[in-house]
Formats: structure tokens, sequence, C-alpha cells
């Protein structure tokens, strides 16, 4: 079940004219307040606002034509749930969305604008995959995982793809860690086209679930985190995901809720990029000194900008730059 450079090629070749080729932002004013060459993958300007869209348009595209024309269904927070509900929408089928009830309500209506039927759950008392598989058996449709799924995870190693053909010569590539599909990804292809390159996952502090795994060297289960960053509210990575994360991260480091918001106010001040708490973990490990890469070159990864503009407001209120 692992994938491999290949597997990410392949995923290339299906979203070629579909997926966006996102563009790669610099900023002088990022170079010197972390001592490297910073090159920020902006997936903030991904269809459906985030990296997401990459690995369930990958799936959905791959399924045998009879079992794509009886639906998916799928659980998110808000960005997979929006990336399937549009892929469903571009390939002719219908998408069921399990989505919390907490959910951001930006996620919620962009979901629905595209078409979707939604369900929700309680994320602090239902566990979202077991009501999830059974919907899913129930109603005879394929159940499209967030991150737990080969296909899922090739379609996310696009990102990481581009952004190497684009700057071919990095030494870092840091990225945001929830389940663990995209930096999974990322790191099958960045590791295959430049072995020598160091990837490094970030995580809010509150859900450090991956970091804990790595260091005890199996899966651990937490609760679901208490922070911001509700794209990266696992609690526990994926099996499939950290069976490829153990071999080739080579750290995974935490920030807090803080940290994110500086990070998400430095973005959008420097760089004029919105990014939603999850999006922006990569790029505040690196303003805080978690993620240390002097005079390297680093590519970063802004997983996405799905954040409302009250919500974006209230959040980044009375921060300074």
């Amino acid at each position: 079940m692992r994938i491999t450079l290949d597997d990410v090629r392949s995923a290339a070749a299906r979203l070629d004219g579909v997926a966006n080729r996102t563009p790669v932002v610099t900023s002088r004013t990022l170079d010197e307040s972390t001592g490297a060459t910073v090159f920020v993958k902006a997936e903030c300007f991904q269809r459906g606002g985030a990296f997401k869209f990459r690995g369930a348009y990958n799936k959905i595209a791959s399924l045998p034509d009879d079992v794509r024309a009886r639906g998916v269904l799928a659980y998110s927070s808000g960005n997979h749930a929006q990336a399937v509900a549009l892929a469903a929408r571009l390939l002719g089928t219908s998408a069921t969305i399990l989505m919390p009830e907490d959910a951001p309500a930006a996620k919620v209506d962009a979901t629905r604008g595209y078409g979707a039927e939604i369900i929700t759950y309680d994320r602090w008392t239902e566990n979202r995959e077991e009501i999830g598989s059974g919907l899913a058996g129930e109603r005879g449709v394929e159940l499209v995982r967030p991150y737990d799924d080969p296909l899922v995870m090739a379609g996310q190693g696009t990102t990481a793809l581009e952004l190497l053909d684009d700057v071919p010569d990095l030494d870092v590539l840091v990225a945001p860690v929830g389940g663990g599909g995209l930096i999974a990804g990322c790191a099958t292809a960045a590791t295959a086209l430049r072995p020598a390159i160091r990837v490094v996952g970030v995580e809010p502090a509150a859900g450090d679930d991956t970091r804990r795994s790595l260091a005890a060297g199996e899966r651990i289960h937490i609760d679901v985190p208490q922070t911001i960053a509700d794209g990266l509210q696992t609690t526990a990575p994926g099996e499939l995901t950290f069976d490829v994360n153990r071999r080739l991260l080579a750290d995974v480091v935490t920030v807090t809720d803080e940290e994110i918001v500086d990070a998400m106010t430095f973005l959008f001040d420097r760089l004029k990029l919105v990014a939603e708490p999850s999006g922006a973990v990569a790029v505040a490990a690196l303003l805080t000194g978690a993620v240390s890469a002097p005079c390297a070159r680093v590519g970063v990864v802004i997983s996405g900008g799905n954040v409302g503009a009250q919500r974006f407001a209230a959040l980044t209120a009375g921060r300074e730059p």
C-alpha cells in the first residue's frame, strides 16, 4: 500500500488541466526573519481553497465508472469536505459529507454550495470513522478517506512535485501534519527527487499525535485537540500515512495557537496571503525557529486559506505583524 514517485506522477497526469498549479511566493522579510531563503507554496489558491482537492479528485477520478456513478461519501471538518464535493460535481456524481457540528460556517457553506448533502455529528462524543464507514455501507457508495488512502496521498504529493519543479534545489521542505496525507505524499515525491532533502512536519502543540507516535515508534491516540487549527484536530495518524512518515520525515515540531495567529498576521501583512490556522502552521514553525534552517533553501506549504472574513478578523485583531 506504499506509494511511489510514479504514483504521484500518475496523479499529476490526472490533475493536469483540472487542479490549479499554485504559485510559489517569496518574501525578503520572511527570508530576513528566518535566516533562510524561503519559497512559499500557496495552496490557498487551489480549487476549493486548499490542497485537499488534489487527493480527492485523484481518488474519485480513479474509481471504476459504475462505482463512481453510485456516489461518494467523506468525513471532514471542512477542506476535504469541500474538495470531495467539488471533485464529485466535476466528475458527474453525488457526494455526502459527514461534518462536525462545530465546523467553520464558511467551510460548511462552501461544501453545500458545491452540491453536497451534509450530515453532522458531534466530534467530541462520536467517532466519524465509524459513522462514515457505516453510512457508506448502508448507501452503497465509495468512502473517500481524508488521508489514509494511497490515491489520496499520491494526489497530495503533487504539491511537492510542482514545488520541486519550480525550485529543484530545496534543502528543506516544511508542511502541516494532520492525518499525515499531505506530508506523506510530499515526502514521497521530495525524497525520491532529492534524496538529501529534509522533510519536517508541523502540528499544533495541542494536537501532536504524529510527533508522539514517531517518538514511541507506534501510533498514539490522543483526545480531540483543543486548537484553532480545526483542520489538524486528528486524534491519531493514519495507518498508511504513519508507515510512510516514520520512514521519510526528519522531524515533526509543534507551534502554539498564538504562534499560528502571528503567522497568519505575518502572511497577510507581508505576503498578502490569507491562510487559515491549519494552513499557517508551517510558516509559524519557521518564524518561531521551531524549524531552523540558516542559509538553507526552504520550501514551505501553506495548505489552505479557508477562513471566513469575520473569523480571520477576530483571530488577528490587535496582532502586530
